[in-house]
């Protein structure tokens, strides 16, 4: 077997709408397609012993034991690779179940299909699950629990922390969108203007000054006294001779924590005598040159956490420790502890496993205990310094326990430091009692303090303390997403884009939109290029300052990541016709459809799909779609017009030389199309039907009639404004248009235009796009016989594996189909073909570049037009 290729789908995608984290694997496999499994001897034994939990698998059998059973009939190889990719990312914490494994038009390869958690964890999974199933025909031997484990570390490598995820999963359940910002915990909530950002539990609304505070314990500390707020007494030592100094102003047991540190990293507690005092000195200088040292206060370490100045978590905090049975070592209880179901590796269950390490060894040190010792029966021993989880410590919720006094106290220290999001660290008998009664003391105070001991602990109720941060930063009524339209189809996306963006503009809006040649913020270009994948998009939605998005979204992100958002408002389908057709096996209209469709299925239920009246298999779709639909035709007779006139339903239609949209039988006019220049004085028809699209998309949207009429009549088309569109550079003699049509539709739309245009002679510049069926290349030389007196045929730049006399070969087949006598000749650079084509104008030509590299031949032109504007003066 043979992996092709392995695409990572990030977005609504062709296999599904909801599910926009898939893996798609084109898998060849090769002599195996002739060997299902019920042809290999003892394969359903080995797979169901190596993979014994694969019995929850149900199947198209719809049972549990489904999957074995179809091993067992007999299935093919891409099938079994799916469900093992699934099965191995579920027992390493990643529960996944959504798979699909098709054919391609390519016998014997399939595309094998399934979810995954993390990116990097998918693309290992469906590596591993092809060598699992190797192993299982060879019946060689596979360690699937070394390939669970490193699925284990690179989730945890590349997952959110569990503070960061629950208000990830939190925001989501509210179906606000959110974006990593790279690889970290760094997330965007929302999009656009409306955005908030948080990394870990700060958010974008926390002070500076605030965290600064909390970071520097000593500042802390004093501003907590000053407010009459309980701490331990202690000072700041730099030395010995300050060690001393505190210790006989304050007393043992004592407390040495580095100034800077965090974690408990570098902290000595319950410190007894002046040798151990100076061992911890020492041991705290190797994280902070100043030392705070304090009085040990006895109790239990609680944490209070307060958002928004509301108290609205507390748990007790318990380090790591076992307790002995009389019988068992130390090492045994640790074992024994971490087979507790609810323990796992890193954050993936309740609690972490217990690990042994330096500070493990050094606690049992002072207890001149060793891994061997045996304790007494009931003897607790803690493992850990600190109580974090992260280190195998356990909590225990006592939200509903803390006294009203302490609530006050803890919101009261969260508006003294300034801290939105504050996790305050209480030394404690309990919190029943005020700290006054109980002796109990503030030991510090924390930002960015984690959540995982409050969402899951140990014991007691776990408290969704997430939902409080997502209100903080998005309160009822403050709006998270940006209006989004999404442009799709095969031609007139463009331009459709750009008259859609300038609407927007028009109205006042901030727009952000990309197209194929750029992403553009209000008209600023910001990167050049073939812009209309899922990153651009992305790139739109992260911008802060942009209030509205217009998206063209072309068939190449779709197959190659998925769409670049979740849900769009409204999504515009142009037409879908031959175009890239063989490629990534979208073989005919009905595969491109498929493709197409994505952005309309991705329309809110109460948005709009706008589509295309005049075109067959825009329609086919049109039934199948959740959301309100609105049609726009060039034919106001068009059957499906009519009848939803009839239905009562919005359409948009070119009437009686007008752009109007239609209510019922209501119509309401928004301009007469000669007055709207991008329609070439009512000539360029394929230019009226992108003028309906973006006025429908405009009007449902919700602009008045009015303000879309003055920006269809402001929109000039020009090289700057809309490049490689119908760019018509006027010299003395003769004219020179440029446009990016490229396969047969869309210069059936050129030719339809260029009756239109008076001129002695008609000169053609095409080249063949590499890419495309030899029936497209063809027929494409077979319409520009038909629409031009004498051709040059030029070389693409980009050849795409093919000759450059093979195009050309297959565009003069075109010329000579089509039955005309007409001239043609071969001029391979572009630069040259324009210059040749000059020279031959006279009086009255009319020459049509139709390039695929668009900024070259506008330079070429313009920097012409200069030279006779120069020679004229």
């Amino acid at each position: 077997m043979k992996i092709e290729k392995i695409q990572v789908l990030r977005g609504p995608n062709i296999w599904s709408i909801t599910r926009k984290k898939l893996i798609q694997m084109r898998l060849d496999l090769e002599e195996t397609e002739h060997t299902p499994t019920n042809k290999i001897p003892g394969f359903r034994e080995r797979i169901e012993t190596l993979l014994p939990s694969m019995y929850t698998h149900r199947c198209s059998e719809g049972t549990e034991g489904g999957f074995f059973k179809r091993v067992e009939m007999g299935t093919w190889m891409g099938h079994v690779i799916e469900h093992i990719a699934l099965e191995i990312q579920t027992l390493a914490g990643m529960d996944v179940g959504f798979g699909r494994t098709r054919e391609t038009k390519t016998p014997g390869t399939y595309n094998v299909v399934f979810n995954y958690i993390e990116e990097s964890a998918g693309v290992y999974a469906a590596e591993e699950a092809v060598k699992i199933a190797e192993s299982l025909m060879n019946a060689t031997d596979y360690d699937i629990n070394a390939c669970i484990q490193t699925l284990k570390e690179i989730r945890e490598r590349e997952r959110l922390g569990p503070s960061t995820g629950s208000i990830v999963e939190e925001a989501a359940s509210r179906k606000i969108p959110w974006i990593r910002l790279g690889k970290n915990s760094l997330v965007q909530l929302g999009y656009g203007i409306n955005q908030q950002r948080f990394q870990a539990t700060i958010t974008g609304n926390t002070s500076c000054i605030a965290v600064d505070i909390a970071c520097n314990k000593e500042l802390t500390k004093k501003m907590l006294e000053d407010a009459a707020i309980p701490v331990p007494s202690g000072d700041l030592v730099l030395d010995e001779e300050g060690l001393q100094r505190v210790i006989k102003k304050i007393g043992y047991p004592l407390v040495l924590k580095p100034l800077d540190g965090n974690h408990g990293k570098g902290a000595s507690i319950n410190v007894k005598d002046y040798e151990t005092a100076l061992v911890g000195l020492e041991h705290a200088q190797k994280y902070s040159r100043k030392v705070i040292v304090e009085k040990y206060i006895t109790g239990y370490d609680f944490r209070v956490l307060v958002i928004d100045h509301r108290m609205v978590a507390a748990a007790r905090r318990v380090p790591a420790h076992v307790m002995g049975d009389g019988e068992l070592n130390l090492q045994q209880l640790i074992d024994k502890e971490n087979e507790d179901p609810r323990r796992g590796y890193g954050h993936e269950n309740v609690l972490t496993e217990i690990e042994v390490d330096k500070d493990t060894n050094e606690l049992l040190a002072k207890l001149n205990y060793t891994l061997e010792t045996v304790p007494q029966k009931g003897e607790i021993v803690y493992l850990k310094s600190t109580a974090n989880l992260s280190t195998g410590g356990t909590s225990i919720d006592v939200t509903d326990m803390i006294h009203p006094e302490n609530i006050q106290m803890a919101e009261r220290i969260s508006r003294i430091i300034g801290l939105d999001v504050c996790g305050i660290d209480i030394m404690a008998e309990n919190l029943t009692q005020p700290l006054k009664e109980s002796g109990g003391a503030i030991l510090e105070v924390n930002a960015a303090p984690g959540f995982r001991m409050h969402l899951a602990p140990s014991e007691g109720l776990p408290r969704n303390v997430a939902a409080p941060v997502v209100d903080m930063l998005y309160p009822p009524g403050k709006e998270f997403r940006i209006p989004i339209i999404a442009l799709t189809g095969t031609n007139g996306k463009t331009t459709t884009t750009r008259l859609l963006a300038h609407i927007v503009k028009n109205n006042g809006k901030r727009v952000g939109f990309t197209t194929s040649d750029g992403i553009y913020i209000h008209n600023t270009l910001l990167e050049r290029g073939d812009t209309t994948g899922p990153l651009s998009a992305e790139f739109i939605l992260k911008d802060p300052t942009v209030e509205f998005a217009v998206l063209e979204t072309a068939r190449g992100g779709i197959l190659r990541s998925g769409l670049g958002f979740g849900t769009c408002d409204i999504g515009v389908l142009t037409n879908i016709k031959e175009d890239h057709l063989g490629i990534s096996d979208i073989h005919n209209l009905k595969d491109l459809t498929r493709v197409k469709r994505v952005v309309l299925d991705s329309v809110k239920k109460d948005g709009w799909c706008i589509l295309n009246a005049d075109d067959d298999y825009s329609m086919r779709i049109m039934n199948d779609l959740h959301s309100k639909v609105a049609l726009f035709s060039l034919d106001e007779n068009n059957p499906h017009i009519k009848k939803f006139a009839k239905e009562g339903k919005v359409t948009c239609v070119y009437e009686e030389g007008f752009v109007t949209i239609k209510k019922g039988e209501w119509k309401i006019r928004i301009e007469r199309v000669k007055n709207i220049p991008i329609t070439m004085d009512g000539k360029a028809r394929f230019m009226i039907a992108n003028v309906l699209a973006a006025s429908l998309a405009a009007y449902v949207y919700g602009f008045e009639i009015p303000n879309i009429a003055l920006a269809l009549t402001t929109f000039i088309p020009s090289a700057q404004l809309t490049p490689g569109r119908l760019n018509v550079f006027n010299f003395k003699n003769f004219k020179v248009m440029i446009d990016f049509a490229h396969n047969p539709a869309g210069y059936e739309a050129i030719e339809d235009y260029l009756k239109n245009v008076e001129s002695n002679k008609k000169i053609g510049i095409i080249s063949g796009v590499g890419d495309r069926r030899d029936s497209d290349i063809r027929e494409c030389g077979k319409i520009a016989a038909r629409m031009f007196d004498h051709i040059i045929i030029r070389n693409e730049k980009h050849l795409r594996g093919r000759t450059e006399d093979e195009i050309n070969g297959l565009i003069i087949d075109g010329i000579h189909s089509s039955g005309n006598n007409v001239s043609y000749e071969i001029i391979p650079k572009e630069i040259d073909a324009l210059k040749h084509a000059m020279s031959l104008a006279e009086e009255g030509t009319f020459i049509t570049a139709l390039s695929d590299v668009i900024n070259n031949a506008i330079e070429i032109v313009q920097e012409y037009q200069a030279r006779e504007l120069l020679d004229e003066q």
